[in-house]
């Protein structure tokens, strides 16, 4: 969730202050955007990938600063929970056998920290919800100790007034209440991040846009919350919720939430962090000694730290991104749409869809975005997230006829944007090789209609077949689940039926040891 930040009384400036700092921050940015200051072209690419803690019963673990000091690389950090961490990989460029080699560092990193994590008995799972999570685990006292999450935390709350409310009707329905922002560290992500040039960057942000509900049809993972079966990716309607600092009062007067999709194309990076001071108050309204201006006015190259914090603070699913390297700015795009897992295998075929996709859209003589209405792609967004592999969209017709067609996203994704993503990572010059293997998996899943969340609902519902009662159900898939990652096969390789042992429900003290002593 960002850099760290120190807490206390003092370090709080004045908000005057911090809101003059803001938009002298935009008004640097918008020089450097006429001066053309900006990295060139380099193909290069990120990834970051949050994991969740449990123990060998599947139930979460709330030790991520024994794993982390275990671990002793700046390569893993801490994340909201006591129960995440984060893990970033080198940025790469792309082109050869970069998928490969992503996933080759990914396994190397994840084995590494799955064998310190097993010397305090817990064990990496790599999900989008750990489905065994309850609201009593995620409370104020679960939060990883970071002065970033505590303030936050207090100004998010301090913003809201009140509880936390989520409310999410799926295939079964949770309504609960949080005092804290804690319920959002349920939700555990991948990260691709694309470095971009000024000149391409809408072009690139409009195409992920466009793309989102596609990611989400094939890569769901996240099926369960708190005990509940609700969307098959329920990551964004809890994130929504669970960040959401408007009072009823100003939801009903159209005020904007802060995990946001967005309501419109845009023609430049600057549109999205104009926005972004234009329509949310700031949550961390803390100073830095930069007067970006005056550097520029020396001819150097500004961190813009108040911009790039406050950017934080707002959770696009596609979201800009300001940062300096060697002392030359570069913008990005980061793409948080997609769920962690299931396997190593399933994240780096969803990076290749991705960034393969998102090539050959932005180049696109005619783009997708100039017939496809924003509040569409909304639209799809949503289905894909409550109804996963068998969602339905709305897309622009193929050839000159134009208007908009129904089509299933199993029949889009085959017929035309596979074979898109495998002409973009041509374009990126990746080994066909590399390319054939992770989009296969990919049409593989459409073929079996197979995801990580159709098949966790499929193996909860085998396990209740078998005699188990509903935690122990979830108990039982999870712990399955996490055999089956750390095989490495991708998931619509995965049987849904195994020889289940165990009835009944978890206990209270077992849920308390897992939790780290830290349950009622």
């Amino acid at each position: 969730m960002g850099e760290k930040v120190a807490a206390g009384g003092n370090a709080l400036a004045d908000r005057e202050r911090y809101r003059r700092k803001l938009h002298d921050c935009l008004e640097a940015l918008q020089r450097l955007l006429a001066e053309k200051r900006f990295d060139r072209p380099k193909n290069l690419m990120g990834l970051e990938i949050e994991l969740n803690l449990a123990g060998a019963d599947g139930l979460p673990r709330m030790l991520n600063s024994q794993v982390l000091e275990r671990i002793a690389s700046g390569d893993f950090q801490t994340e909201l929970a006591q129960c995440n961490l984060e893990v970033n990989i080198t940025p790469h460029r792309l082109s050869g056998h970069v998928l490969d080699q992503l996933a080759e560092e990914l396994r190397a990193g994840l084995g590494y920290a799955e064998r310190k994590a097993r010397e305090v008995a817990a064990r990496i799972v790599m999900i989008g919800i750990l489905p065994t999570l309850h609201a009593h685990d995620l409370t104020v006292s679960s939060l990883s100790a970071n002065d970033r999450y505590v303030l936050l935390n207090d100004q998010m709350r301090a913003a809201r007034g009140e509880d936390f409310v989520i409310d999410i009707q799926g295939v079964e329905r949770l309504a609960t209440r949080s005092p804290s922002i804690a319920p959002e560290a349920a939700c555990t992500s991948v990260q691709l991040h694309l470095q971009v040039t000024p000149g391409r960057f809408a072009a690139v942000w409009n195409a992920a846009q466009a793309i989102a509900a596609a990611q989400i049809a094939v890569g769901a993972n996240s099926p369960f919350l708190f005990g509940r079966e609700l969307w098959r990716e329920s990551r964004p309607p809890v994130f929504q919720q669970a960040t959401d600092t408007r009072a009823p009062e100003l939801q009903a007067q159209g005020v904007r939430p802060r995990t946001w999709f967005g309501e419109r194309w845009v023609d430049s990076a600057y549109e999205l962090f104009e926005e972004n001071l234009r329509f949310f108050p700031p949550l961390l309204p803390l100073c830095g000694p930069e007067e970006p201006l005056a550097v520029l006015d020396d001819g150097g190259v500004p961190d813009l730290a108040e911009l790039v914090l406050h950017n934080g603070t707002i959770y696009r699913w596609n979201r800009p991104v300001y940062a300096v390297a060697d002392g030359v700015p570069h913008l990005r795009v980061e793409n948080r749409v997609l769920p962690a897992g299931p396997t190593v295998a399933d994240v780096i075929a969803n990076t290749a869809f991705y960034y393969g996709l998102v090539r050959a859209l932005a180049e696109q003589p005619r783009p997708v975005w100039t017939r496809l209405p924003f509040t569409t792609a909304a639209a799809n967004f949503d289905a894909a997230c409550r109804h996963g592999i068998e969602a339905t969209f709305h897309w622009p017709r193929p050839g000159r006829a134009g208007g908009l067609t129904e089509i299933s996203a199993v029949r889009l994704v085959r017929q035309e944007l596979l074979p898109l993503a495998a002409a973009g990572l041509d374009a990126w010059g990746v080994e066909p090789r590399d390319r054939d293997r992770y989009l296969g998996i990919i049409e593989a899943r459409c073929a079996r209609r197979v995801n990580g969340a159709s098949w966790q609902a499929a193996a909860f519902r085998h396990a209740r077949r078998q005699g188990l009662g509903r935690e122990a159900a979830l108990a039982a898939m999870t712990r399955r689940y996490s055999e089956l990652m750390h095989t490495g096969e991708p998931v619509h390789t995965w049987p849904v039926t195994w020889p289940v042992t165990g009835t009944g429900a978890v206990v209270p003290a077992q849920r308390r040891r897992a939790a780290g002593g830290m349950m009622p």
